[in-house]
């Protein structure tokens, strides 16, 4: 397992990648867009791989909570997509507007659940640091 400092510092890039691809995403043309989002799709693969092997590093019950959870988190992106999609075929300005906002309302809620997941970060890596700073008190000690 990477150390936490390094985690953070990935985390920290990616952040900032999301912030400047959100930033841009307007300007961009569909094309490059579509070509983005399949970079996404790659890299959320490569991502979820990366959990399944540091998962696999910690005990069972902490790695079958992750798992529960990128479970629930990827069924329900599936639904919207796979909703979103059926829409996209069809011709209807009013519902294609309606669509537009469905999609940015999941985009809003696909980003405060990443806040809500950092905050849980913070708080883990908080107890990690304690709980090692109190194994090495202990050490220490006697």
């Amino acid at each position: 397992m990477k150390p936490l400092s390094e985690q953070l510092t990935e985390l920290a890039a990616r952040a900032k990648k999301t912030e400047d691809f959100v930033a841009t995403a307007k300007e961009n043309n569909r094309k490059q867009l579509e070509a983005d989002r399949a970079d996404l799709k790659a890299a959320i693969a490569e991502g979820k791989a990366e959990v399944k092997e540091d998962a696999a590093a910690v005990k069972e019950e902490t790695s079958e909570a992750w798992g529960q959870l990128g479970a629930s988190v990827d069924h329900w992106l599936a639904k919207v997509r796979a909703a979103a999609n059926e829409r996209r075929t069809e011709r209807n300005i009013k519902r294609a507007q309606r669509d537009a906002e469905v999609a940015e309302d999941v985009a809003s809620g696909a980003i405060e659940l990443a806040v809500f997941a950092l905050d849980q970060a913070e708080y883990a890596v908080s107890d990690a640091v304690i709980a090692r700073a109190d194994a090495d008190e202990m050490a220490a000690s006697g």
